[in-house]
């Protein structure tokens, strides 16, 4: 699996569990877990919450 392909599907899995929980702190935490890096899981926040937003913001 491309490093791209498992990034889309990290975001995706954390984009549903922030749906679900929308908590910064379990996002991080699920990403710690997953091995990546404190700047990446940051970074995954950032874009799991702009998605969030977006999905939102689509549906009203």
């Amino acid at each position: 699996m491309k490093s791209d392909e498992k990034r889309s599907h990290r975001l995706n899995y954390l984009l549903k569990c922030y749906l679900s929980n929308p908590e910064e702190t379990e996002i991080y935490r699920r990403a710690k877990q997953m091995g990546v890096t404190d700047s990446t899981a940051k970074d995954y926040i950032r874009t799991v919450i702009i998605q969030a937003q977006k999905t939102h913001t689509k549906n009203f």
